[in-house]
């Protein structure tokens, strides 16, 4: 346990999770898949609540991806029927403690319920300001950069842009919620080691942490781990360490 040793001023600002290893968690204990998602929930509750404590002020969770859609009927009637279950029970406690729920991702694909359930969290909890906790659902990462040129080509052709002023922030302004800030850390679960098409514009310079732990066992002390990992490394966004220091020095000066 590193929580004593973390350092409060250099907390990421922004963390993303991918959730990965419901199934596996399930498969392992002779469990069907869907016991394994509901078992996650535990596992989102205990890590928006460690977030919260540690001073997170923007917590991404990849909870469904545009692929998912392809699983069998039942497991994604399921995944909807938990996401409709936990903002049900989850939401006083959320907007107590002045969380803000977001979301972003092809929403208008989610069922009417669902999308019923999410519109009420979001306009309840729309003037929080403690902390951010964004769900990333029906969501994938090249699908969300596609939708952002369509829209850019479309204020291009009307006349709106000109084609010379698009550079990155630009671009950044058309994604779903450009508002939120670029993730500082990308947690993985479960072990596998590639990013799966989430949040593949704005983790350009984010720090990855891969844990074996699967989602399900995910807890305050995985996101402490995590988050002390990430304090060890220096963030050079293409700089040398040489002039990482001196423009820190320079900028406490």
């Amino acid at each position: 346990m590193h929580e004593r040793r973390i350092q409060a001023e250099t907390i990421p600002r922004h963390v993303a999770v991918i959730m990965d290893g419901n199934g596996r968690w399930a498969e392992r204990r002779g469990l069907d898949r869907v016991q394994g998602h509901r078992a996650g929930i535990e596992a989102v509750r205990a890590t928006v609540r460690a977030a919260h404590e540690l001073g997170v002020r923007f917590l991404t969770l990849y909870a469904f991806s545009t692929e998912n859609w392809s699983r069998p009927k039942g497991e994604v009637d399921a995944l909807m029927g938990l996401l409709e279950h936990y903002l049900a029970a989850e939401l006083e406690e959320l907007d107590r403690n002045g969380i803000r729920l977001r979301a972003i991702g092809r929403l208008e694909r989610l069922p009417e319920l669902a999308r019923v359930k999410l519109k009420e969290a979001l306009e309840r909890t729309r003037d929080n300001s403690e902390m951010t906790v964004v769900f990333a659902l029906s969501y994938g990462g090249r699908t969300e950069i596609a939708d952002a040129a369509r829209k850019l080509a479309r204020d291009v052709e009307s006349g709106k842009l000109d084609p010379e002023q698009i550079d990155e922030k630009t671009f950044g302004a058309y994604l779903y919620d450009p508002e939120i800030p670029d993730p500082d850390l990308l947690i993985r679960t479960g072990g596998e080691a590639r990013v799966s098409n989430f949040l593949l514009w704005q983790i350009a310079y984010a720090e990855l942490h891969v844990t074996d732990v699967m989602w399900p066992d995910f807890r305050k002390n995985d996101l402490v781990e995590a988050v002390w990992d990430y304090q060890q490394r220096e963030r050079r966004y293409g700089l040398t360490s040489a002039q990482v220091q001196r423009d820190g020095k320079e900028s406490e000066a």
